[in-house]
């Protein structure tokens, strides 16, 4: 269910042509059109806050950062932000209880799977099911579990190669 709201999350934001975020980078909040989002490497793409309580946590960030918070297409887990009319992240239902690491930050790089070897190198851990591309061909994601078990989303505007066919 979390990668299918991840997906769905990040495909509606990473589909813009413009994307901001606490993750705060700007992209139109056209959604499913222009090309792959590109903010740079190294710098922040997208950002996914979870709670217990989606309405009361959508009306606390509403109000208080100003953004207008607007239901996902496909799903009732989780709600689109934009502010200024720029898509930036997304709220979402969080799997189980919080911790004090929940929430995602997506830092682009240019390259998905060499980011998610170095990481792997550097002591980090990818979850199952990661690197995906995203919905619309608007790039690829995947989280990276760091070597003291924080999470960190990787964005690249690449989509990965298809997978080698089965030799039969």
């Amino acid at each position: 269910m979390r990668k299918v709201v991840l997906a769905v999350a990040a495909g509606v934001v990473l589909a813009g042509t413009a994307l901001v975020a606490l993750t705060g980078v700007a992209l139109p909040a056209e959604t499913g059109k222009g090309a792959p989002v590109d903010v740079g490497p190294g710098r922040v793409a997208w950002f996914d806050i979870t709670t217990t309580n989606l309405p009361k946590s959508a009306k606390f960030y509403g109000e208080l950062f100003k953004w207008d918070l607007t239901p996902l297409k496909g799903t009732d887990q989780a709600m689109e932000i934009v502010s200024g009319g720029t898509s930036i992240g997304t709220i979402r239902v969080a799997e189980g209880t919080i911790s004090s690491f929940n929430g995602v930050v997506y830092i682009q790089v240019p390259d998905i799977q060499i980011s998610c070897k170095n990481a792997k190198m550097l002591g980090g851990n990818i979850p199952e099911g990661f690197p995906f591309n995203l919905p619309d061909g608007k790039g690829s994601v995947a989280v990276v579990i760091d070597p003291a078990g924080h999470p960190i989303g990787l964005y690249s505007k690449t989509l990965l190669p298809p997978a080698p066919s089965a030799a039969k």
